[in-house]
């Protein structure tokens, strides 16, 4: 049985060499074609797909827009799966796309979509509920990790490690409270002084939760690129 795909890309040239790509393989079905999000939440609603694939900006912001859809699929339609595709080798988007769960998603640059086979087995991948993760993005956490080894992870005391791993699984307040055994009040407590040590306590751009949580995973052995 074949995969039914989603492409959303709003530059003509790209879209139309993604589309080409997939026609290529008899085990992917494009049912619709999409430029910007808006159309994108209406294709998925419509034409009940199997994976969207996504680029990473798009109208009407130009800014985050496949990760807006992943995490808007991951609460309306949890077994659409998403793969956004970026020519962006920033760990933040990933780990914005992960945040909420990396079951059914999929982050790859846009330089390795030349290889049909490899587009079409991350898009297979994520269909049947797995994880892919781009080997450069990989490749750039691991090259940090002597650097945030010096960094101001080692003035974490022990329970702050503890509770920043648990903020690494996406947990919520009350989630890491239950888990510890702590007070709410204790892991916001913990938590005000894991961002203030780690120097993301005037950090508005990005979620302070997804940089503490980058600054960890690059710590920590990584999973395989597909998992």
């Amino acid at each position: 049985m074949s995969v039914r795909v989603v492409v959303a890309d709003d530059n003509l040239i790209a879209r139309q060499g993604i589309v080409q790509l997939l026609e290529l393989e008899p085990a992917l079905e494009i049912v619709a074609v999409c430029g910007d999000l808006p159309e994108t939440l209406e294709a998925v609603e419509r034409d009940a797909p199997d994976v969207v694939v996504t680029d990473i900006r798009m109208p009407p912001s130009h800014s985050d827009e496949g990760i807006q859809v992943a995490n808007r699929l991951r609460q309306t339609h949890p077994d659409v799966g998403v793969v956004v595709l970026s020519q962006y080798e920033e760990p933040i988007y990933a780990l914005s796309l992960l945040e909420a769960g990396s079951d059914r998603r999929g982050y790859l640059l846009k330089e390795r979509v030349h290889d049909p086979a490899e587009l079409r087995d991350a898009i297979q991948s994520v269909a049947r509920g797995g994880a892919v993760i781009d080997p450069g993005l990989v490749d750039v956490l691991v090259r940090g990790k002597a650097a945030i080894e010096r960094s101001s992870l080692s003035e974490l005391s022990p329970r702050e490690r503890q509770v920043l791993a648990e903020l690494a699984q996406g947990k919520s307040n009350a989630a890491i409270a239950e888990s510890l055994v702590l007070t709410k009040r204790a892991v916001e407590k913990h938590i005000n002084s894991i961002f203030l040590k780690l120097g993301l306590g005037f950090t508005e751009d990005v979620s302070k939760r997804v940089k503490a949580t980058l600054m960890f995973l690059a710590e920590t052995d990584l999973p395989a690129p597909h998992a």
